[in-house]
């Protein structure tokens, strides 16, 4: 349970984190599509940090992403 938690926290803190990065690049007369653009770019990073997350930590093995067959 504590290891959902901290994996939850960390992902939020990645999402605003990058929020907080796109926030100061944009230009300032920001428009409603500038806004879809931070939002869709934090909620990428965040997808991505997470599968790296899950695939180094729950899910060890040879098998990920294929198995092999057996002759």
């Amino acid at each position: 349970m504590r290891r959902n938690l901290y994996l939850t926290l960390g992902i939020l803190a990645v999402f605003v984190l990058t929020v907080g990065i796109m926030w100061r690049l944009m230009p300032y007369p920001r428009k409603e599509v500038d806004y879809l653009v931070i939002g869709g770019s934090a909620t990428m990073v965040s997808m991505a940090v997470l599968f790296i997350v899950l695939i180094n930590t729950s899910y060890k093995g040879n098998d990920i992403f294929y198995r092999r067959r057996k002759p």
